[in-house]
């Protein structure tokens, strides 16, 4: 099938569309339809740089960060959930992790959709870890925290001299990163397009470095999150990215800390 022929483009991005989102894709009747079948789908979901797992990553942090429609997150959970790409408990996590980063309030709009898709697909809630068990002595916790910081961003954290500094390596660091219900890598994707909806220089450049250097993303791969982050979050704001990306890029290269 080439997509030189745009019979053959449309018949691609109708069966990968229907792939993705767990139900085939209603017939387009607006060019805006048409651009997610025949580009969105057929161009960039089949593209080999990102697996499918981070690419649902991606666009369930995408959809849920940039006030996006409803029914393109629950197509996204619906796909990941049937297409065994993410688990339900995975979902949960995912729920948590975006709330640091994207604010509680956006967090809750995945924890709905989770909720939705799963009541319509008759699946049975697991049951989910504490987000801590028992009682723990405040200093244990704290270096918990600052040991986790360092696996996560590769490089020590500052002093917990305020009450925000304290939460990053109190609960940040020392108790959601080391959950055990989401892997680092899929962590790391979700951060990534959090920090990058912030348009906060430090935690974007910080972190897109921290993605190569602990390993968990590969050079191809960050050009790769620029493209799958622009569908979301649109061009100019992945234009912004791409330098940061390109920038980043070289200094992992040479081996220089991202400020440095």
């Amino acid at each position: 099938m080439s997509l030189l022929d745009p019979a053959d483009r449309s018949a691609r991005g109708a069966a990968i569309g229907g792939q993705v989102t767990g139900a085939p894709l209603p017939a387009p009747v607006t060019p805006y339809q048409e651009s997610w079948r025949d580009f969105i789908f057929a161009e960039v979901w089949s593209r080999e740089g990102l697996d499918r797992r981070a690419r649902y990553l991606v666009a369930i942090a995408g959809s849920s960060l940039t006030n996006g429609a409803a029914e393109h997150l629950d197509g996204y959970v619906r796909g990941a959930l049937t297409g065994g790409e993410l688990s339900l408990s995975e979902l949960r996590e995912a729920a948590l992790h975006l709330s640091v980063y994207g604010g509680w309030t956006k967090g809750a709009e995945l924890d709905r959709a989770v909720t939705r898709v799963a009541a319509d697909l008759g699946l049975a809630e697991p049951a989910h870890p504490p987000i801590r068990a028992g009682a723990w002595d405040p200093a244990v916790r704290s270096e918990e925290g600052a040991a986790e910081f360092i696996h996560v961003m590769t490089f020590p954290g500052g002093p917990p001299a305020t009450p925000y500094l304290e939460a990053i390596r109190n609960f940040v660091f020392g108790e959601m990163w080391c959950r055990p219900g989401l892997d680092q890598r899929s962590r790391r994707w979700l951060t990534l397009v959090g920090v990058c909806e912030s348009a906060a220089e430090t935690p974007i450049k910080s972190h897109i470095h921290a993605a190569m250097a602990s390993g968990n993303c590969q050079p191809d791969e960050m050009q790769e999150f620029v493209l799958a982050y622009g569908i979301h979050a649109g061009w100019p704001k992945a234009s912004v990215i791409q330098g940061v990306v390109f920038e980043m890029s070289k200094k992992f290269a040479a081996g220089l800390p991202w400020n440095g």
